[in-house]
Parts: structure tokens; sequence; C-alpha cells
């Protein structure tokens, strides 16, 4: 690898390059032969005499030879000089009496075509940048090893059986077919807010060591239409060329929607969005070892067409956390938190009774604020209280 030149080095070649451009451009101003000059009328009867062999053509004038001519040293002429009256018939004249004619652009033009091709150059640029970000290859990334287990997930525990054999059939699914079971190609996780959708689904991954490709509604979402079922297109593609894997689709309600066909802009890209989701999901071969995750909070806004049985096979229940759960969050919420006597894992387990697993973390967290907030090292029951 060659080493670059050091700051004295890259000085003198700007020196050196900036000098050879000025010698340029003072021999041509000084030193260079200039033509001699003519008047039109003068060339104008020489191209009529058949006298003139090129012409070249600038807003400047007109730089023309004549056959023969010689210069007052007898020499052979460089060339003479006259003004251009910018006729249009001149060039057609000029080439019907054999002239060789050539057309300069001046300066004015030549910047003018420069900053032409730095407008359509930025502009594509910009057109190629924007539609790379919108369905770039890399949208979508997958997570090879999520880092999360079931024992990581509170509560759930009949869920996490219910996905023990799901599990094996993403791990072999060529034996099972063999055996005429065929892989589920969906499951609908349905729940509120905050109960651990997302995190199931990356301890299902992890569990099964498969690729997890996880996404969401909003990536589906463009400025530009027909973007988002492109979107789709891509994301299954990528699921193919890494299976076996889990699609995790959060927020599946914002994508799948019923088909309404108001002939908006909106309903007409939600309608596309739908229809690519169906077409990938009826693709999928038996063997492939793809399984799609979708989470969603209302089940009842989807698409009936795209929930059915054969797309979405099985629809589970993410519940709130029952008591023994909430014992366990709390737990684990209150580390470093010193709770007060009176804030027991079973005490607070009983005051949690329909929280979801992200409103106890935060209700931990804002009574644990409340007591430093207080000057006091642990939270109360009080804090508690007025944090729910």
């Amino acid at each position: 690898m060659r080493k670059p030149l050091p700051g004295k080095g890259r000085a003198a070649l700007f020196f050196v390059v900036v000098l050879a451009v000025a010698a340029y451009f003072a021999y041509d101003a000084f030193l260079a032969p200039k033509p001699e000059r003519r008047s039109y009328a003068e060339f104008y009867s020489l191209v009529a005499e058949g006298r003139v062999g090129e012409a070249v053509l600038s807003a400047d004038g007109i730089r023309f030879t004549v056959d023969g001519a010689e210069d007052s040293a007898g020499a052979a002429s460089t060339g003479y000089l006259t003004d251009n009256p910018a006729s249009p018939t001149l060039k057609e004249y000029l080439l019907l009496h054999g002239v060789e004619v050539k057309e300069e652009k001046d300066a004015a033009a030549i910047i003018s075509l420069v900053f032409d091709i730095a407008f359509y150059a930025f502009f594509f640029g910009v057109f190629l940048f924007a539609f790379r970000k919108f369905i770039s290859p890399n949208s979508f990334r997958v997570v090879r090893n999520t880092g999360v287990k079931f024992a990581d997930v509170v509560g759930m525990d009949a869920l996490k059986r219910d996905m023990a054999q799901v599990m094996e059939i993403l791990k072999d699914p060529a034996g099972y077919a063999a055996k005429g079971i065929r892989a589920p190609k969906g499951i609908l996780l349905e729940g509120a807010p905050g109960n651990g959708k997302t995190l199931f689904a990356r301890a299902l991954a992890g569990e099964a060591k498969v690729n997890f490709i996880p996404a969401k509604a909003t990536d589906f979402e463009s400025m530009f239409m027909a973007i988002g079922p492109m979107k789709v297109k891509l994301l299954f593609r990528k699921a193919r060329r890494r299976a076996p894997c889990i699609v995790f689709i959060d927020e599946f309600d914002g994508i799948g929607t019923r088909r309404n066909y108001s002939g908006s802009a909106i309903e007409t890209e939600n309608t596309r969005i739908v229809t690519a989701l169906l077409n990938e999901l009826d693709g999928f071969e038996p063997a492939r070892g793809i399984l799609v995750l979708a989470a969603t909070n209302s089940v009842k806004a989807l698409d009936e067409a795209l929930i059915r049985p054969g797309r979405f096979d099985a629809r589970v229940s993410v519940p709130y956390p029952d008591y023994e759960a909430r014992k366990r969050l709390v737990a684990m919420y209150s580390r470093g938190k010193n709770p007060s006597a009176e804030c027991s894992e079973e005490a607070l387990a009983r005051k949690f009774d329909g929280f979801s697993c992200a409103k106890i973390e935060s209700v931990l967290n804002r009574a644990a604020l409340l007591a430093s907030q207080a000057g006091r090292d642990s939270f109360t029951m009080e804090d508690i209280t007025g944090a729910c």
C-alpha cells in the first residue's frame, strides 16, 4: 500500500500544479501566435472563391485558415480571425463551399453545461439515496443470536409448553414433513401492551437457536406508493435465504387492518400491503422452516383473510402476569431499589393485580424516584400508591 504524501510533499505538489496551470494561461495570453484579423467581407469573399479550408465558429468570432496563404515573414499562415455575425445560414453557406466547420462553446455555455450535469447528478443521487434508504436490502436485520431464553421471560409457562413442539419443527422441518406434519406458517400473539410479546418472540428464537428477523408496522410505511408491498417481499425473501428463522412483526394491526376499498391513497396502499402479505404467507413451502410471529393488541382490527387458519395457524393470548409471575417481576425490578419491609414481594404482587409487566416496572421505578425526592433511601407503600 502506498503511503500518503507528507504535508510538505502535498504542498509542493499543489504548488507545481498551480504553476503549470498559470504557465499555460500565460503562454496562451502573451506568447502564443495570434491570428491575423480580417474583415467579415473579405472572409465572405474568400469562402466564395473556395480558398477557406477550415472555419471554427465561436461566440468571440470566426477563426479560419486560407489555403496557400503566408504571413508577413513568408511562412505558412497560422490562421485568421473575423467577426461572427451569428447568422443562422452561415454554417450552411460554409458547408456548401467545402469548408470544414467546427463549433466551439463559449465559457458561459460550458459553465451552463457543467451546472446542468451537476444538477442532474445531484437529483439522481438524492433519488438513489432515498430509494436505497426506503427499500435497502439492510432494512431488516437478521439477529443470529437474540441472547434471550425462556428463563428470561417471567410467567407464560403454558405458552412456553405450547411452543416446545413448534421449536422442534423449526429445527427439523424436513423430518416432520416426512411424517406428514407441516410446520405452522404463522402464530398470532394477542395481548395488552407491555405484557412481553416481543420478549417472548425473542426468547422463542433463542430457545430454537434459529435466526430472528424483527420488524414493526412502521417499517412498511413510506411517503411513496408501492414501497410498502416491496418491503414485504424484501422481508420474506430475506427470510427464505436465512431459514430456518422466525419473522416477528410487531404492531401487526398497523399493516394488517381490514381492507375497505374506499379508494383513498392510504387505503389503497394498505390493501396492497395486505395482499402482499397474503401472497407471501401462501407461498411458503412446508419444509421451508419459516415461522411468522405477529403481535397485536387488537385482533378485531385485522383483515379476516390474513388471519385465517392456513396462514396463521394459531392464535395465542399473552395474558397479564398471574400472582406468582408478579412476585417474580417484583423481585426482578426491585433489585437495587431498596424497598421497605412493608413492600414485600407478596404485598406488591397483590397490589399489582391486573398490571402489565411494563407497568409493574414503571411503578417500581417511579416509587423509588418519589422516595429519593423525599430524601429517603427506601420506598414505601405510600410511594407505590403515589406511583400507580
